[in-house]
């Protein structure tokens, strides 16, 4: 979008509006657009941080050139990481998701967006029940952040990590797997300055409690830069608590 010559929104009315670009982010594959016109259609906006998994969502998009196509499905999980996409922690449904899809928003049964349908996963380009959105949360933090910046700016630890497996968590004498491994520390960085280790597996961060090591990047992206935060890791077993 950032390359393009002229960028046209179309309402449901056949008005066509002539869009001015704010700002972009290329990690969420957002962008804040600008349109001048009276009596514009609104939607009302919802919490993705309310969302529960089995809940039933609506997907409105032109997948294939369709307008105004509805699909509906339910929420199969909450934060999840796909290649590529580590700052998103993306909700997933079985809701179809196909080309032209792709930006469109996903409703609650209370009609209010809780996210943007981004992609599907599949590996014959069709939808195969794994489909994928923004929630809603994370976006309207990126757009607060573009209109009061006109950039987005995220929060960094400079650690490299991996998921425990059940051999490295027998190993770190944990009652199961979970949490981030530490496999790299970078220098200067605010892990080296807080005392994490190569070997710690971060637990909690800022509150969050860390299952996997895929939940780690969006909680430190959503994070004040210059922000103090507490971290929780275990080392090699005896639990500690940094800031």
């Amino acid at each position: 979008m950032k390359n393009a010559d002229e960028i046209i929104v179309k309402l449901k009315d056949r008005r066509q509006l002539v869009a001015k670009l704010i700002g972009s982010d290329e990690s969420t594959d957002i962008a804040l657009l600008q349109v001048e016109e009276n009596d514009l259609p609104i939607v009302k906006k919802g919490s993705s941080e309310q969302l529960q998994v089995g809940e039933w969502v609506l997907a409105i998009g032109t997948p294939f050139g369709f307008e105004q196509s509805v699909t509906a499905g339910i929420v199969s999980a909450k934060g999840r990481s796909l290649p590529g996409g580590n700052y998103v922690p993306f909700i997933q449904t079985d809701v179809a998701i196909n080309p032209g899809n792709s930006g469109g928003p996903l409703f609650n049964m209370d009609g209010e967006v809780v996210g943007i349908n981004s992609q599907n996963y599949s590996q014959s380009g069709g939808y195969m029940g794994l489909s994928f959105a923004i929630p809603m949360d994370v976006a309207m933090n990126v757009v607060n952040q573009i209109k009061t910046k006109g950039s987005v700016s995220r929060g960094w630890l400079g650690v490299q990590i991996q998921d425990i497996t059940r051999e490295l968590a027998e190993s770190f004498g944990m009652d199961r797997p979970y949490g981030a491994l530490v496999a790299r520390v970078i220098e200067e960085s605010p892990a080296e300055k807080a005392g994490l280790q190569i070997g710690d597996v971060i637990v909690e961060f800022d509150g969050h409690d860390i299952e996997t090591s895929g939940e780690l990047p969006p909680v430190v992206g959503v994070t004040t830069i210059d922000e103090k935060v507490k971290v929780k890791s275990l080392e090699m077993g005896p639990e500690k608590q940094l800031k």
